[in-house]
């Protein structure tokens, strides 16, 4: 069976993948569904800063020693960590988690929350912790609009027949690869692959994007993150295909 592996995240979050695919054994193609653009914001007065994604990370300004900063799943946490940013407090992968971690952690009757996120996104976060009692500041760390195509190596991988499996990160990075692949002429070849998918929310996604042609199968990850989400593509090597590294 082919060992390509479509990784769909958008960038600089899509090469570090990519990389972690290729340490398995696989052959990682790039095809990054969205473009993340940082925007420039202030931090307001807050008693903690809390992100939804490793790219709202990566978009905040300059932490302020001491303020409590809560990430949504240990990726994003290692990012603002690397920033500088402390105490970081991790949730289990999720907006409900998140919001629990912020109930436990965090006084209602405190300075608002700063929630970082992206354009469009974790409108549900915000009226969960309102909802809980907190004053809620949103501000957009990044946009994240639909990339206008697809890299040609990816679509010539597909057309060869090069690949077996595909990664989706987020709902709407795989709700925007596969309309681009439709697009491109390709909606038969990606049903030939396996879909392994960071959530429930997303196969759901997947399967809807992809009707009526189904997929060759839809794994789901234990857990919403990368760590789980790789688990599930496993070693190349232990299914019978050559690893790129060359071990046995």
């Amino acid at each position: 069976m082919p060992a390509g592996v479509l990784v769909t995240r958008p960038e600089p979050g899509g090469t570090e993948t990519a990389a972690r695919v290729a340490s398995l054994g696989w052959t990682p193609v790039l095809a990054p569904s969205l473009v993340l653009t940082p925007r420039r914001f202030a931090l307001p007065r807050c008693q903690a800063v809390l992100v939804t994604s490793r790219a709202g990370a990566r978009a905040l300004p300059s932490p302020i020693p001491g303020l409590p900063l809560l990430a949504v799943g240990a990726g994003s946490a290692e990012v603002a960590r690397a920033a500088g940013w402390a105490p970081v407090w991790a949730a289990e992968g999720n907006a409900e988690s998140l919001a629990a971690l912020a109930a436990l952690r965090l006084d209602p009757a405190g300075p608002p929350l700063l929630l970082a996120v992206g354009q469009g996104y974790a409108l549900d976060l915000a009226d969960a912790l309102r909802g809980s009692g907190f004053r809620v500041i949103r501000r957009l760390a990044y946009a994240a609009t639909p990339a206008g195509s697809l890299p040609a190596a990816a679509l010539a991988a597909l057309t060869l027949g090069g690949l077996s499996k595909i990664l989706f990160h987020s709902p709407r990075s795989a709700a925007c690869a596969i309309n681009l692949f439709r697009t491109a002429g390709h909606a038969t070849s990606l049903a030939r692959l396996e879909a392994i998918v960071i959530s429930p929310r997303v196969a759901a996604i997947a399967a809807e994007a992809l009707a009526p042609l189904t997929w060759r199968g839809i794994v789901i990850a234990e857990s919403p993150g990368e760590n789980a989400l790789l688990a599930l593509l496993g070693r190349a090597d232990r299914q019978g295909r050559p690893t790129v590294s060359g071990e046995p």
